[in-house]
């Protein structure tokens, strides 16, 4: 349940601050431990990731079910937590188990299984299919893997683009994507060198906006997200200056990578001209569990709802279809020059 929604239903409920730092020095120690039984490890989330056990069996004399029991029952030991196991042949099937019985739940889906599995799942389970494109989806009367199942690939794709097929292979357990470690790339960014030297916050920030944008774009092409956003500027004498802040959940939203890195700028555009400004990303993981809806900011839901809908007709049309009055005004006026 969104925070927003369980603060309605119980107003006088108390929330309580994560212990941010904690959190993630526990998430490392985990990580560690993990890495101990694979050499691919790849983090999904702060507390979440998966682990390829592919030939690993003769290095710990253990089937890889029970070398992630053992793993299971080391955490809880050493560090009071439980862990839930999903074991599976694919990425996408192992996701899916891990989530079947929580908490400290163990759960396995064979290759052998996977379809009639599947055939009894809704179109929810499927990544990357939200509550908009399960309504669009019911209007065609599929609400169930089943009826996917029995439809062609050619008319899914036809119908509903890159969904459509990614629905048609998942539907038959079929998940081409490999562990990856995220050691490719460690970062996203993107920046601008102005033709004269900027001082004016107002036009500061909507170059930091249209960055944002492209941040946002590449992080959503390449289905990462990002922890933490940094925000870099260069003065007029050549001096660079380095602003980070880390969020609690990742994200590869132009919103709040623009709001986060607005909030930085905000304290350094004192009237100092600026020739550079740059917008970037780090601590980078995997977009399924990226901008989690439980929060106390109702606008913030509506906000990454318009820009999904933005998202969807840039692709049908093109980048510049849509866009905001904040960047649309860069565009038709020259920043403001010193």
């Amino acid at each position: 349940m969104p925070m927003f929604k369980a603060l309605a239903a119980c107003p006088d409920a108390v929330v309580i601050r994560p212990d941010m730092a904690k959190y993630v020095r526990v998430g490392r120690e985990i990580r560690e431990m993990m890495r101990e039984l694979a050499p691919l490890v790849e983090p999904l989330s702060i507390d979440e990731a998966f682990l390829d056990l592919s030939g690993t069996e003769k290095l710990h004399k253990a089937i890889p079910a029970l070398t992630l029991a053992r793993f299971a029952k080391r955490v809880e030991d050493e560090l009071k937590l439980t862990v839930s196991v999903g074991l599976s042949y694919c990425k996408f099937l192992a996701k899916v188990a891990s989530d079947l019985e929580k908490p400290k739940g163990f759960s396995v889906i064979g290759e052998a299984e996977a379809y009639d599995f599947l055939r009894r799942q809704p179109v929810s389970l499927f990544w990357g299919v939200g509550k908009q494109t399960q309504k669009m989806l019911a209007r065609d009367g599929i609400t169930d893997i089943a009826t996917v199942q029995d439809m062609e690939e050619s008319d899914l794709v036809r119908r509903y683009g890159s969904i459509g097929q990614r629905m048609a292979r998942l539907a038959h357990g079929r998940d081409a994507r490999t562990i990856s470690t995220g050691m490719a790339a460690k970062s996203i960014s993107t920046e601008t060198t102005f033709n004269s030297d900027i001082s004016d916050p107002a036009e500061l920030t909507r170059v930091a906006r249209r960055l944002s944008e492209k941040v946002s774009a590449r992080l959503k092409d390449k289905h990462l997200a990002g922890q933490t956003i940094v925000l870099k500027l260069k003065t007029a004498d050549f001096k660079t200056r380095t602003r980070n802040r880390s969020l609690p959940d990742p994200t590869q939203l132009a919103d709040r990578i623009f709001r986060t890195a607005l909030r930085l700028l905000e304290k350094e555009a004192d009237g100092t001209p600026f020739r550079l400004l740059g917008v970037g990303v780090t601590t980078l993981l995997s977009d399924e569990t990226a901008d989690p809806q439980d929060l106390v900011d109702t606008g913030a839901v509506q906000r990454a709802k318009a820009e999904h809908a933005m998202d969807d007709i840039r692709r049908k049309f093109g980048d510049k279809a849509v866009e905001l009055g904040l960047t649309f005004r860069d565009r038709r006026k020259p920043p403001k020059a010193n």
